[in-house]
This record gives structure tokens, sequence and C-alpha cells, in this order.
């Protein structure tokens, strides 16, 4: 090549300061992982300083037309509303139209874009086809992880080898002669300077090798194939099966990778199978997106079952009649993302010896046991999905699993909104509220990290924990639950720093049957009961926590229960500060006691031997 060649980063700038500059991250990283497979410097030109598109832009083009020069657009939804994206993009494919060539666009998939899965058919976005009819790099899960991590570096590679290889090709040129057809038909060349996007994605289509060949199902015998089975068997991999509205009543299995795309509106293309699942995915890759699955008949299936690979499910409407509407195992890892996923017998989504999988967006409801079930060593991920409605547990984690629930909103279950048995989860910055149990249950050995939750309006505790459970709970706000903030029970153990505990129908903490939690700096206020009760052999410490404003006292042992209390503030509460009961015992040293309505102490004559006091600050 005469000139070196070059790239240009063309994304929204919003995007990139949302992420706090992970898109100049990831372009300084990958135009350095060209350089250590060419040895030789490649710059991608990333436009920081608001130059507007315009005449350098122009120049950089002109001055790389002797190399390959390549053109790397971030795809997101503000993409394709940005006018000088779109500027950039069309220029950008008459220039590679000119030259004859395919492969100097690399389209990153950044996060998920209407106008990719699901294009207006009225009005469609030639330039977003354009983009879909290309082979991205899918970055959407990617975008997640820190550039550290194997994979994120692996991606890397993948791409500048590309890149690499795309420099090594002779750009084909533009033949002036006509194109012959497969029949001999003399075709002339089209005008370079007049294509259409939509033209210009088509002729890539036909020269690009990768391009997905379509199969069209119609029932109305309008398209290649009246079944989606037949549609599947004679796809090859990397094929894309197109079904046309109507009612299929079979069961697919796919064993290669496809895609399957219903077209229509939601609820238009519907696959039911009795007695067999409507899906069985045994694949390396697949995806499916727009349509619906019921399964039905005695037989014990799963509607959709994945057992191997990854399977992206999209846009679709689930049903099952007997077991999960989806199952998940066996170290398959889908990507499920706004679907609805309803009506089962028993959890919507059931993930097991050692599944993996992420479910986006989803909306779980109106299943008869739990919204999703993880058990037997699997680690999913859970992002802003709705889980609701469901006749047991929202969330329910056991079995030496694991996973990360974020950003979720599980409300209104018939039991706990998340249960963790023998199970060790991250959940983080969910909203939980309004179930029947407990707003998280963490039962007989659970652990794990939750925190920055909001858990509001369940009908016992907001959080619960028993039989040598042993969670860490950080920086929750725990409000207006009827039974009370948190209950800790039963030998149960764990670490709870942070918490905003406001308002809750009876103690904000209760401690009892021999538990021994660690409560660290957490606010307990404007509670209907005591700010804190320790009963019936409870135990515990409790460290620089703010317990005020409850309708009781600040703190209520009893019940032989002994409790260690360092460095708290007892202040205006409506009884004591610390009231002692029933042969209560503690240890109380460094606390401060101010403004409580009855007084800071009240200690029964045969307690106070029991109690041990020092160094407090009490009014």
């Amino acid at each position: 090549m005469s000139k070196q060649p070059i790239g240009f980063m063309s994304y929204v700038r919003f995007d990139n300061e949302h992420d706090e500059g992970q898109l100049t991250d990831f372009c300084k990283r990958l135009a350095g992982e060209v350089r250590i497979q060419t040895g030789e410097k490649f710059e991608i030109f990333q436009d920081l300083k608001d130059i507007s598109w315009g005449q350098q832009w122009a120049e950089r083009l002109d001055e790389s037309i002797d190399g390959s020069t390549f053109l790397i657009p971030i795809i997101t939804p503000g993409f394709f509303k940005s006018t000088a994206c779109r500027k950039e993009l069309d220029r950008f494919l008459k220039r590679e139209e000119s030259r004859g060539r395919a492969d100097l666009i690399l389209p990153v998939y950044y996060v998920d874009c209407p106008a990719m899965s699901r294009p207006n058919k009225k009005d469609p976005d030639s330039l977003a086809q354009v983009i879909a009819s290309r082979n991205y790099y899918d970055w959407r899960e990617l975008r997640f992880e820190p550039f550290t991590k194997p994979e994120m570096r692996r991606a890397l590679a993948d791409m500048a080898k590309q890149i690499v290889q795309a420099m090594e090709r002779e750009p084909e040129k533009v033949k002036e002669e006509a194109a012959v057809n497969e029949v001999g038909t003399q075709v002339p060349p089209e005008p370079v300077s007049e294509a259409s996007g939509a033209q210009i994605a088509q002729r890539n289509q036909v020269r690009s090798l990768s391009a997905p060949r379509s199969h069209v199902v119609d029932s109305f015998h309008r398209g290649d194939f009246l079944s989606i089975s037949e549609a599947v068997c004679a796809a090859s991999p990397g094929d894309r099966v197109l079904v046309r509205p109507g009612l299929y009543r079979e069961g697919l299995v796919i064993e290669k990778p496809i895609e399957i795309i219903g077209e229509g509106a939601m609820g238009e293309v519907v696959i039911e199978a009795e007695d067999r699942n409507a899906v069985r995915f045994m694949a390396s890759m697949g995806r499916i997106a727009n349509l619906t699955f019921r399964q039905t008949g005695k037989s014990k299936l799963f509607c959709i079952d994945i057992g191997q690979g990854r399977l992206d499910i999209e846009d679709c409407d689930i049903t099952g009649h007997n077991l999960s509407c989806i199952g998940i195992h066996d170290g398959a890892d889908p990507r499920l993302r706004r679907n609805r996923i309803h009506g089962s017998k028993q959890s919507g989504v059931l993930i097991y010896k050692n599944g993996f999988g992420t479910l986006e967006d989803n909306e779980i409801f109106d299943n008869a046991a739990s919204g999703v079930a993880v058990r037997e060593q699997a680690n999913p991920t859970l992002r802003r999905n709705r889980i609701h409605d469901c006749g047991k547990h929202g969330l329910h984690l056991s079995d030496d699993c694991r996973g990360v629930i974020e950003d979720n909103e599980i409300f209104s279950n018939n039991k706990s909104a998340i249960l963790i048995w023998k199970a060790s989860p991250s959940v983080r910055r969910n909203r939980i509220y309004g179930c029947k149990g407990n707003g998280v249950f963490v039962h007989d050995g659970g652990a794990g990290v939750i925190e920055d939750n909001e858990i509001f309006k369940n009908t016992l505790a907001g959080v619960g924990v028993d039989k040598l459970s042993n969670p860490i709970v950080r920086r929750c706000h725990v409000h207006s639950n009827v039974e009370g903030g948190f209950m800790i029970y039963d030998k149960g153990a764990g670490l709870y720093e942070e918490n905003l505990i406001v308002g809750n129908g009876f103690a904000g903490l209760e401690v009892r049957t021999g538990a021994t939690p660690l409560f660290r700096r957490n606010t307990i206020r404007d509670g209907k009961q005591s700010g804190v009760y320790v009963h019936n052999r409870g135990k515990g410490r409790f460290e620089g926590n703010i317990i005020t404003e409850n309708e009781h006292s600040g703190a209520l042992v009893t019940g032989f229960s002994s409790p260690e209390m360092f460095g708290n503030q007892f202040i205006n509460n409506k009884s004591y500060g610390v009231k002692i009961m029933t042969k209560g015992r503690g240890d109380f040293q460094k606390n401060e006691l101010r403004g409580n309505g009855r007084g800071s102490w009240e200690i029964p004559q045969d307690c106070l031997a029991a109690v041990k006091r020092k160094d407090n600050l009490a009014d």
C-alpha cells in the first residue's frame, strides 16, 4: 500500500460520555491490537473535540484512497438519529462501492437498536438495513465487561484480525462491463453515484459470501416452504428462515446455527407444539425473534429446551403447559431479550445443571411456581426484567447456584420476591415490592451480596435471614414493609451496613433465636414499634447505627438475649433510648442516648447485673 491505512470511528458522543469514555478506550485498544498484529502503526480517528463532519473527514478519506480505510460505526439507537453519523455512513458506503469493496465497514453493535431488530416495514431505514445485512461485532454483552477480561481481549484480537485481512486484500476494480447472471443474461451495472442505501445493501448481500440466505415459510403457499421444520431442515448453517403470519402446529429441532424470524406484529406468527418441545436447541449458535410459542399436552416438557450453545431469543411470547416455559442447562449460555414469558405450571425460566444465560428486559409473569428458578451451580445474569404475579417466588435461587441479579423490578409475587437457599448470588439495584412473603429471604445456608436495592411494602420483612445464612447487605433502602425491616432468626448471621431502614410496620431490626448478625452504620427510623428488637435469646453486634424517631424505644432487649451495642446513637425515640425487659442482657459501650421521650434507659432491678454499660453519653 502506498498510504498508511486508517480507521474512523463513527459514534454518538453522548454514548461515550454515558459509558464514562469506554468507546475511547475501545478505540485505543483496537488500534493497538492492529499494531501488534502488523508491527505498524494503525490510527483510528475519533472525533473527541466536537470536530463536525466535513472537510477534515473528507481529507482523511482522500489521503487514504490508495490504502484500506475503515469505518467503524458504533450502533446504538442514537446512531441512526444522528445526522452526522448518517452522513458519515452514507458517504463511506459510496466510497466503498466505488472501490469494489464490501469489507471496509466494521459495525460494532453496542446497544439494542429497534431499527436493526424490528425495522419499520412501512418506512424502513435503508441505512439500518445496510448494517443489519453485514457481519457485525456484537458488543451488547461485552459492553458491561472490563477490558482486562480475557474474552474482551480475544474479541478485540478477532476484530483486529479482520482488519488486517482486509488490508491484505487487493481492492477489486468496479467492473465496467456488464455482469452475467446465473442464466447468462447480460445485466448492466447500476450507477454508483445514484444508488440508494437499500440498493447498496442488496448488492453487498450478493457480494458477501457470509451474508445470510433466506428461506420463506408461508402457510398460504406463497413462500418456499409450508412448514418451519422443512425450512430448518433445508437451511445451511448461517441461513435465515423468515416465517410469515399463521399458526404452525409443529415442534422445531435446531441442530445448526440459523436464524428464525417472524414477520408481522407480535402474535401473528404462532408455533404450537403438543406433547413435544416447541423448540429444542442443540446447536452452537442461533437466533429466534418475533415469534409466539405455545407448548400444550400432557408431556412434561419445556416449551423451549436449550441444552447447549448460545441461542438468542428476542421479542417472543412464550407459554408452557407443564414444565417451565424455558429450560436452560448443561452449560448452555443463551440471551433472552424483550420476551413475554408466562403461563407455565412451573417456573417461567428454569436454569440448572451449570446453565448460564443472560436475561434482559423480559416480562416474566403469571407462572404457577417462580418467575425464574436457578439451581445446581447455574450462573445466569438477569438485568432490567419485570418479574411479577407468580404463584410462588419472583426468583428462587438454590443448590449452590450463583448469578447476577441487577436493575430488575420484582413485585406482587405470592411468596418472597427473592428466595436465596444455599446459594450465593449478587443482587443489586433492584426494586423489590408488594410480595406476600419477604422482600428478600436468605434461607438455610444462603449467602451472597445484596446491595443498593429498594425493598418495600412486602407483607413480611424487607429482608429475612435464617438457619446459618450469612449474606452481606449494603446500602439498601428498606421501607414500609408490614412486619419489619430486617428479621434475623434461627442462628442466622450476616453483615448489614449503611442501609436506610424507614417506616416499617414492626421493628426496623428484629433479632431472635440465636441469630448473630453484625449491623454497622445503618439508619433505623420512623418504625411503628422499636428501632431494634432483640428477643428470645437473640445476639448480634450493633456498631455506629443511628436509631431515631421510632414509635417505641430505640432498642428493646428481652428474653435472655445478649446483644453488643457499641457507638450507636439512640435519638428522639418516643419511648426509651434503650429498654431492657424479662431477663434481657447486653453490653452497651460508647453509645449516645438523647432526646428520647421517656428517658435514656429502662432497666429492671433483676437485669442490672447482666447489663454492662460503659462510657455511654446519656441525657
